[in-house]
Protein backbone atom coordinates (compact mmCIF):
# COMPACT_ATOMS: atom_id res chain seq x y z
CA UNK A 1 0.00 0.00 0.00
CA UNK A 2 1.41 3.21 -0.86
CA UNK A 3 0.84 5.19 2.04
CA UNK A 4 3.15 7.90 3.91
CA UNK A 5 2.92 9.79 7.15
CA UNK A 6 4.30 12.46 8.37
CA UNK A 7 4.38 14.35 11.59
CA UNK A 8 5.29 15.28 15.69
CA UNK A 9 2.94 14.80 18.26
CA UNK A 10 3.62 15.25 21.97
CA UNK A 11 5.50 12.36 21.98
CA UNK A 12 8.19 13.87 19.86
CA UNK A 13 8.29 17.56 19.79
CA UNK A 14 7.93 20.13 22.02
CA UNK A 15 4.60 22.24 22.34
CA UNK A 16 6.71 25.32 21.00
CA UNK A 17 8.06 23.16 17.36
CA UNK A 18 3.69 22.04 17.26
CA UNK A 19 2.56 25.42 17.53
CA UNK A 20 4.62 26.46 14.79
CA UNK A 21 3.84 23.59 12.30
CA UNK A 22 -0.51 23.66 13.75
CA UNK A 23 -2.53 24.52 11.11
CA UNK A 24 -6.57 25.76 11.37
CA UNK A 25 -8.84 24.89 9.41
CA UNK A 26 -8.70 27.67 7.01
CA UNK A 27 -4.96 26.75 6.39
CA UNK A 28 -6.12 23.64 6.13
CA UNK A 29 -7.98 24.14 3.31
CA UNK A 30 -4.92 26.32 1.53
CA UNK A 31 -2.65 23.68 2.39
CA UNK A 32 -4.51 20.58 0.72
CA UNK A 33 -5.23 22.92 -2.38
CA UNK A 34 -1.60 23.61 -2.58
CA UNK A 35 -0.19 20.22 -2.58
CA UNK A 36 -2.99 18.72 -4.62
CA UNK A 37 -1.35 21.04 -7.16
CA UNK A 38 2.06 20.27 -6.39
CA UNK A 39 1.45 16.45 -6.68
CA UNK A 40 -1.76 16.06 -8.25
CA UNK A 41 -1.56 12.58 -8.39
CA UNK A 42 -1.33 12.10 -4.22
CA UNK A 43 -4.12 11.73 -2.04
CA UNK A 44 -3.78 13.75 1.20
CA UNK A 45 -5.26 14.35 5.05
CA UNK A 46 -3.65 16.72 7.05
CA UNK A 47 -4.39 16.01 10.88
CA UNK A 48 -4.03 19.38 13.18
CA UNK A 49 -5.26 19.30 16.58
CA UNK A 50 -3.39 20.64 19.82
CA UNK A 51 -0.99 17.58 20.38
CA UNK A 52 -0.30 16.55 17.19
CA UNK A 53 0.29 17.47 13.42
CA UNK A 54 0.34 14.83 11.04
CA UNK A 55 -0.03 14.85 7.20
CA UNK A 56 -0.98 11.68 5.27
CA UNK A 57 -0.16 10.79 1.71
CA UNK A 58 -1.20 8.09 -0.92
CA UNK A 59 -1.13 6.99 -4.34
CA UNK A 60 -1.72 3.90 -7.11
CA UNK A 61 1.40 4.50 -8.12
CA UNK A 62 4.67 4.43 -5.58
CA UNK A 63 6.50 7.03 -7.92
CA UNK A 64 3.43 9.42 -7.34
CA UNK A 65 3.78 9.51 -3.47
CA UNK A 66 5.81 12.16 -2.35
CA UNK A 67 8.35 11.50 -0.17
CA UNK A 68 8.80 11.97 3.79
CA UNK A 69 11.66 14.64 2.97
CA UNK A 70 9.15 16.27 0.19
CA UNK A 71 6.47 16.80 2.87
CA UNK A 72 8.44 17.71 5.88
CA UNK A 73 9.90 20.49 3.68
CA UNK A 74 6.23 21.14 2.30
CA UNK A 75 4.99 21.71 6.05
CA UNK A 76 8.09 24.10 6.67
CA UNK A 77 7.77 25.86 3.31
CA UNK A 78 3.79 26.97 4.44
CA UNK A 79 4.06 28.40 7.65
CA UNK A 80 7.65 29.77 6.52
CA UNK A 81 9.91 27.80 8.27
CA UNK A 82 13.63 26.71 7.43
CA UNK A 83 13.01 22.64 7.42
CA UNK A 84 16.44 21.46 8.40
CA UNK A 85 15.91 22.03 12.26
CA UNK A 86 12.63 20.59 12.24
CA UNK A 87 13.61 17.32 10.54
CA UNK A 88 14.42 16.32 13.92
CA UNK A 89 11.51 16.38 15.01
CA UNK A 90 9.62 14.49 12.33
CA UNK A 91 8.46 10.81 12.17
CA UNK A 92 7.77 8.64 9.39
CA UNK A 93 5.86 6.01 8.70
CA UNK A 94 5.03 4.31 5.51
CA UNK A 95 2.64 0.99 4.47
CA UNK A 96 1.55 -1.32 7.23
CA UNK A 97 3.23 1.01 9.49
CA UNK A 98 1.36 4.30 9.09
CA UNK A 99 -1.85 2.03 8.24
CA UNK A 100 -1.17 1.21 12.20
CA UNK A 101 -0.35 4.20 13.59
CA UNK A 102 -3.30 5.55 11.88
CA UNK A 103 -5.69 3.17 13.75
CA UNK A 104 -3.50 3.67 17.37
CA UNK A 105 -4.20 7.64 16.80
CA UNK A 106 -7.88 6.84 16.07
CA UNK A 107 -8.52 4.75 19.35
CA UNK A 108 -6.91 7.42 20.87
CA UNK A 109 -4.31 4.81 22.37
CA UNK A 110 -1.58 7.57 21.38
CA UNK A 111 -3.56 10.52 22.99
CA UNK A 112 -1.78 12.67 25.89
CA UNK A 113 -4.61 11.54 27.89
CA UNK A 114 -5.38 8.01 26.71
CA UNK A 115 -9.15 7.21 26.20
CA UNK A 116 -10.06 10.47 25.28
CA UNK A 117 -13.04 11.04 23.11
CA UNK A 118 -12.29 14.08 21.20
CA UNK A 119 -9.25 12.51 18.97
CA UNK A 120 -11.77 10.46 16.76
CA UNK A 121 -14.12 13.57 15.61
CA UNK A 122 -10.89 15.37 14.87
CA UNK A 123 -10.13 12.38 12.76
CA UNK A 124 -13.11 12.59 11.08
CA UNK A 125 -13.10 16.26 10.75
CA UNK A 126 -9.20 16.21 9.22
CA UNK A 127 -10.59 13.58 6.44
CA UNK A 128 -14.10 15.34 5.83
CA UNK A 129 -11.89 18.32 5.05
CA UNK A 130 -9.71 16.82 2.79
CA UNK A 131 -12.82 15.49 0.92
CA UNK A 132 -14.28 18.84 0.51
CA UNK A 133 -10.83 19.84 -1.36
CA UNK A 134 -10.91 16.80 -3.27
CA UNK A 135 -8.49 15.53 -2.04
CA UNK A 136 -9.22 11.97 -1.15
CA UNK A 137 -9.18 8.85 -3.02
CA UNK A 138 -9.35 5.09 -3.03
CA UNK A 139 -6.49 4.83 -0.41
CA UNK A 140 -7.10 7.22 1.57
CA UNK A 141 -10.81 6.47 1.57
CA UNK A 142 -10.52 3.07 2.56
CA UNK A 143 -8.04 3.58 5.33
CA UNK A 144 -9.86 6.53 7.45
CA UNK A 145 -13.14 4.10 7.27
CA UNK A 146 -10.75 1.56 8.74
CA UNK A 147 -9.63 3.76 11.37
CA UNK A 148 -13.40 4.63 12.21
CA UNK A 149 -14.45 1.11 12.79
CA UNK A 150 -11.08 0.45 15.01
CA UNK A 151 -12.23 3.54 17.21
CA UNK A 152 -15.71 1.93 17.92
CA UNK A 153 -14.57 -2.09 18.44
CA UNK A 154 -11.79 -0.50 21.20
CA UNK A 155 -14.24 1.88 22.76
CA UNK A 156 -16.81 -1.11 22.93
CA UNK A 157 -14.71 -3.98 23.25
CA UNK A 158 -12.29 -2.64 26.46
CA UNK A 159 -12.60 -0.37 28.74
CA UNK A 160 -9.93 2.24 27.54
CA UNK A 161 -12.64 4.97 27.05
CA UNK A 162 -15.03 4.31 29.78
CA UNK A 163 -15.04 6.57 32.45
CA UNK A 164 -13.26 8.82 29.93
CA UNK A 165 -10.88 10.99 31.38
CA UNK A 166 -10.06 13.97 28.88
CA UNK A 167 -7.48 17.38 28.56
CA UNK A 168 -10.07 19.26 30.14
CA UNK A 169 -10.95 17.14 32.58
CA UNK A 170 -7.61 16.48 33.78
CA UNK A 171 -6.80 20.63 33.45
CA UNK A 172 -9.83 21.24 36.14
CA UNK A 173 -9.60 18.10 38.51
CA UNK A 174 -5.61 17.53 38.46
CA UNK A 175 -4.44 21.81 38.04
CA UNK A 176 -7.20 24.19 39.60
CA UNK A 177 -8.65 22.11 42.02
CA UNK A 178 -4.94 22.11 43.22
CA UNK A 179 -5.24 26.53 44.01
CA UNK A 180 -8.77 26.83 44.65
CA UNK A 181 -10.58 25.37 47.67
CA UNK A 182 -13.95 25.86 46.26
CA UNK A 183 -15.34 27.36 42.65
CA UNK A 184 -18.70 28.53 43.72
CA UNK A 185 -16.95 32.39 43.89
CA UNK A 186 -14.67 32.07 40.96
CA UNK A 187 -14.97 34.28 37.69
CA UNK A 188 -14.22 32.51 35.26
CA UNK A 189 -13.37 33.90 31.19
CA UNK A 190 -13.57 31.98 28.55
CA UNK A 191 -11.31 33.30 25.37
CA UNK A 192 -12.19 31.27 22.35
CA UNK A 193 -15.86 29.38 21.52
CA UNK A 194 -14.36 26.20 20.00
CA UNK A 195 -15.19 22.24 21.47
CA UNK A 196 -12.34 22.02 23.80
CA UNK A 197 -13.89 25.54 26.07
CA UNK A 198 -16.89 24.01 25.66
CA UNK A 199 -15.76 20.85 27.17
CA UNK A 200 -13.65 22.45 29.70
CA UNK A 201 -16.64 24.57 31.14
CA UNK A 202 -18.89 21.45 31.51
CA UNK A 203 -16.22 20.31 34.25
CA UNK A 204 -15.87 23.78 35.58
CA UNK A 205 -19.48 23.53 36.04
CA UNK A 206 -19.96 20.50 37.26
CA UNK A 207 -17.11 22.01 40.44
CA UNK A 208 -19.88 24.68 40.81
CA UNK A 209 -18.63 27.89 38.97
CA UNK A 210 -21.73 29.46 37.61
CA UNK A 211 -19.94 33.07 36.60
CA UNK A 212 -18.73 32.49 33.13
CA UNK A 213 -18.09 35.37 30.37
CA UNK A 214 -17.21 34.55 27.08
CA UNK A 215 -14.75 36.26 24.45
CA UNK A 216 -14.49 35.52 21.40
CA UNK A 217 -13.63 37.16 17.63
CA UNK A 218 -16.62 35.51 16.36
CA UNK A 219 -19.76 37.22 18.46
CA UNK A 220 -22.26 34.67 17.26
CA UNK A 221 -20.21 31.82 18.22
CA UNK A 222 -19.61 33.41 21.80
CA UNK A 223 -22.96 33.86 22.44
CA UNK A 224 -24.22 30.41 21.53
CA UNK A 225 -21.45 29.21 23.35
CA UNK A 226 -22.85 30.85 26.31
CA UNK A 227 -26.45 30.29 25.76
CA UNK A 228 -25.61 26.19 25.70
CA UNK A 229 -23.08 26.75 29.56
CA UNK A 230 -25.14 29.68 30.84
CA UNK A 231 -23.06 31.99 30.86
CA UNK A 232 -22.83 35.51 29.46
CA UNK A 233 -20.47 37.66 26.74
CA UNK A 234 -18.49 40.16 25.82
CA UNK A 235 -17.28 41.67 22.84
CA UNK A 236 -13.54 40.95 22.24
CA UNK A 237 -12.39 44.13 22.81
CA UNK A 238 -12.72 43.76 26.45
CA UNK A 239 -11.09 40.83 26.86
CA UNK A 240 -8.14 42.75 28.72
CA UNK A 241 -10.50 44.44 30.81
CA UNK A 242 -12.46 40.93 32.12
CA UNK A 243 -8.72 39.46 32.58
CA UNK A 244 -8.04 41.99 35.41
CA UNK A 245 -11.48 40.73 36.84
CA UNK A 246 -11.37 36.91 35.98
CA UNK A 247 -9.65 34.38 38.74
CA UNK A 248 -9.55 31.46 36.33
CA UNK A 249 -9.33 32.21 32.45
CA UNK A 250 -9.55 29.11 29.84
CA UNK A 251 -8.24 29.88 26.38
CA UNK A 252 -8.25 28.06 23.78
CA UNK A 253 -8.14 30.43 20.28
CA UNK A 254 -6.62 29.04 16.84
CA UNK A 255 -4.55 32.45 16.73
CA UNK A 256 -1.31 31.96 15.18
CA UNK A 257 0.55 34.42 17.52
CA UNK A 258 -0.57 35.08 21.50
CA UNK A 259 -3.04 37.08 21.87
CA UNK A 260 -2.10 37.85 25.31
CA UNK A 261 1.59 39.35 25.38
CA UNK A 262 3.67 40.25 28.61
CA UNK A 263 3.52 43.67 27.89
CA UNK A 264 -0.39 43.75 27.78
CA UNK A 265 -0.59 41.69 30.94
CA UNK A 266 1.60 44.12 32.80
CA UNK A 267 -1.07 46.98 31.80
CA UNK A 268 -3.89 45.38 34.07
CA UNK A 269 -1.69 43.71 37.32
CA UNK A 270 -2.20 47.06 39.26
CA UNK A 271 -6.27 45.99 39.11
CA UNK A 272 -5.87 42.94 40.30
CA UNK A 273 -3.66 43.31 43.30
CA UNK A 274 -2.77 40.10 44.82
CA UNK A 275 -5.36 38.65 43.69
CA UNK A 276 -5.02 35.29 42.00
CA UNK A 277 -5.19 34.16 38.46
CA UNK A 278 -5.23 30.60 37.06
CA UNK A 279 -5.01 30.24 33.12
CA UNK A 280 -5.50 27.54 31.36
CA UNK A 281 -3.51 28.26 27.81
CA UNK A 282 -5.45 24.54 26.01
CA UNK A 283 -4.23 26.41 22.71
CA UNK A 284 -1.49 25.44 20.34
CA UNK A 285 -0.31 27.64 18.91
CA UNK A 286 -0.56 28.87 22.47
CA UNK A 287 -2.68 32.10 23.06
CA UNK A 288 -0.45 33.39 26.46
CA UNK A 289 2.97 34.52 26.41
CA UNK A 290 4.92 32.09 28.88
CA UNK A 291 6.68 35.49 30.18
CA UNK A 292 3.21 35.54 31.55
CA UNK A 293 3.97 33.01 34.07
CA UNK A 294 6.46 35.04 36.03
CA UNK A 295 4.25 37.63 37.02
CA UNK A 296 3.19 37.02 40.65
CA UNK A 297 0.31 34.74 41.78
CA UNK A 298 -0.18 34.19 38.30
CA UNK A 299 -0.33 30.10 37.24
CA UNK A 300 -0.05 29.46 33.95
CA UNK A 301 -0.65 25.79 32.78
CA UNK A 302 -0.25 24.99 28.50
CA UNK A 303 -0.85 21.52 26.73
CA UNK A 304 2.17 20.35 27.90
CA UNK A 305 2.22 21.11 31.66
CA UNK A 306 -0.42 18.51 31.97
CA UNK A 307 1.86 15.47 30.83
CA UNK A 308 2.61 14.32 34.66
CA UNK A 309 -1.22 14.03 34.81
CA UNK A 310 -1.53 12.06 31.76
CA UNK A 311 0.97 9.87 32.60
CA UNK A 312 -0.51 8.83 35.32
CA UNK A 313 -3.80 8.27 33.13
CA UNK A 314 -1.85 6.34 30.66
CA UNK A 315 -0.13 3.74 33.24
CA UNK A 316 -3.94 3.07 34.55
CA UNK A 317 -5.22 2.09 31.75
CA UNK A 318 -2.46 -0.33 30.35
CA UNK A 319 -3.82 -2.80 31.43
CA UNK A 320 -6.49 -2.55 28.34
CA UNK A 321 -3.53 -2.09 26.08
CA UNK A 322 -2.96 -5.68 24.73
CA UNK A 323 -6.66 -6.08 24.01
CA UNK A 324 -6.49 -2.58 22.20
CA UNK A 325 -3.51 -3.60 20.08
CA UNK A 326 -4.78 -7.34 19.38
CA UNK A 327 -7.77 -5.00 17.88
CA UNK A 328 -5.57 -2.68 16.18
CA UNK A 329 -3.60 -5.61 14.77
CA UNK A 330 -6.32 -7.85 13.58
CA UNK A 331 -7.96 -4.41 11.77
CA UNK A 332 -4.28 -3.87 10.37
CA UNK A 333 -4.15 -7.68 9.08
CA UNK A 334 -7.65 -7.29 7.83
CA UNK A 335 -7.21 -4.17 5.89
CA UNK A 336 -4.12 -5.06 3.96
CA UNK A 337 -5.29 -8.23 2.87
CA UNK A 338 -8.38 -6.72 1.60
CA UNK A 339 -6.08 -4.22 -0.39
CA UNK A 340 -3.94 -6.46 -1.31
CA UNK A 341 -6.67 -8.33 -3.00
CA UNK A 342 -7.88 -5.73 -4.67
CA UNK A 343 -4.57 -5.03 -6.00
CA UNK A 344 -4.46 -8.30 -7.27
CA UNK A 345 -8.16 -9.20 -8.16
CA UNK A 346 -7.77 -6.66 -11.69
CA UNK A 347 -4.67 -8.51 -12.88
CA UNK A 348 -5.94 -11.84 -12.49
CA UNK A 349 -9.49 -11.38 -14.03
CA UNK A 350 -7.42 -9.65 -16.60
CA UNK A 351 -5.62 -12.68 -17.46
CA UNK A 352 -8.23 -15.25 -17.27
CA UNK A 353 -10.10 -13.39 -19.53
CA UNK A 354 -7.03 -13.54 -21.52
CA UNK A 355 -6.41 -17.28 -21.56
CA UNK A 356 -10.33 -17.57 -22.24
CA UNK A 357 -9.94 -15.41 -25.56
CA UNK A 358 -6.85 -17.56 -26.69
CA UNK A 359 -8.91 -21.07 -25.31
CA UNK A 360 -11.86 -19.95 -27.49
CA UNK A 361 -10.03 -19.07 -30.75
CA UNK A 362 -8.30 -22.31 -30.75
CA UNK A 363 -11.15 -24.29 -29.70
CA UNK A 364 -12.77 -22.56 -32.42
CA UNK A 365 -10.33 -23.72 -34.78
CA UNK A 366 -9.74 -27.18 -34.22
CA UNK A 367 -13.47 -27.71 -33.98
CA UNK A 368 -13.95 -26.02 -37.56
CA UNK A 369 -10.97 -28.29 -38.70
CA UNK A 370 -12.28 -31.52 -37.31
CA UNK A 371 -15.50 -31.21 -38.56
CA UNK A 372 -18.84 -32.57 -37.40
CA UNK A 373 -18.95 -33.72 -33.94
CA UNK A 374 -21.70 -34.51 -31.68
CA UNK A 375 -22.46 -32.62 -28.46
CA UNK A 376 -20.58 -35.52 -26.11
CA UNK A 377 -17.61 -35.06 -28.45
CA UNK A 378 -17.28 -31.41 -28.44
CA UNK A 379 -18.07 -31.19 -24.66
CA UNK A 380 -15.01 -33.49 -23.59
CA UNK A 381 -12.74 -31.30 -26.09
CA UNK A 382 -13.76 -27.81 -24.33
CA UNK A 383 -13.05 -29.49 -20.64
CA UNK A 384 -9.59 -30.49 -21.92
CA UNK A 385 -9.25 -27.30 -22.95
CA UNK A 386 -10.19 -25.83 -19.81
CA UNK A 387 -8.33 -28.12 -17.98
CA UNK A 388 -5.17 -27.68 -19.75
CA UNK A 389 -5.94 -23.69 -19.11
CA UNK A 390 -6.33 -24.07 -15.35
CA UNK A 391 -3.51 -26.11 -15.02
CA UNK A 392 -1.39 -23.64 -16.84
CA UNK A 393 -2.62 -20.57 -14.94
CA UNK A 394 -2.59 -22.19 -10.92
CA UNK A 395 1.11 -22.39 -10.18
CA UNK A 396 1.74 -18.37 -11.18
CA UNK A 397 -2.16 -17.12 -9.94
CA UNK A 398 -1.10 -19.02 -6.19
CA UNK A 399 2.32 -17.83 -6.22
CA UNK A 400 0.24 -14.17 -6.59
CA UNK A 401 -2.18 -15.19 -3.53
CA UNK A 402 0.84 -16.24 -1.40
CA UNK A 403 2.54 -12.60 -2.43
CA UNK A 404 -0.61 -10.72 -1.97
CA UNK A 405 -1.31 -12.58 1.68
CA UNK A 406 2.08 -11.51 2.81
CA UNK A 407 1.97 -8.36 1.15
CA UNK A 408 4.38 -8.52 -1.29
CA UNK A 409 2.18 -9.00 -4.96
CA UNK A 410 3.81 -6.12 -6.47
CA UNK A 411 6.84 -7.79 -8.05
CA UNK A 412 4.39 -10.50 -9.39
CA UNK A 413 1.69 -8.62 -10.60
CA UNK A 414 4.89 -6.59 -12.54
CA UNK A 415 6.17 -10.17 -13.80
CA UNK A 416 2.99 -11.48 -14.79
CA UNK A 417 1.76 -7.69 -16.47
CA UNK A 418 4.98 -7.86 -18.46
CA UNK A 419 4.90 -11.85 -19.18
CA UNK A 420 1.91 -11.88 -20.29
CA UNK A 421 1.79 -8.83 -22.02
CA UNK A 422 -1.70 -7.43 -19.84
CA UNK A 423 -2.75 -4.31 -20.01
CA UNK A 424 -3.60 -2.33 -16.79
Amino acid sequence: MNLLVVGCTHHTASVAIREQLAFNPDQTNLALRALRNRFPDAEAVLLSTCNRVELYAASSSAEKVPSHVELIEFLAEFHELDPTPIFDEMFERAGEDAVRHLFTVAASLDSMVVGEAQILSQVKKAFAIAQSQDSTGPIIHQVFESANRVAKRVATETSITRRRVSIPSVAVGDYAQRLFETFSDKKVLVIGAGDMAEDTLRYLRDAGVHDIVVVNRNAERAEQLAARVGGRTDPWKQMQTRLAWADLVVSTTGASQPIVTAEMFREITHQRAEKLLFVLDLAVPRDFDPAINEFANVYLYCIDDLKAVCEKNRRARKKEWPLAQQIIEQETSRLMADWQHRVTVPTIRRLKQQADEIKQTELNRLVNKIGALDPEQKAEIERSFDRLVNKLLHPPLESLRDAATQGTPHGLLDALRRLFQIDD
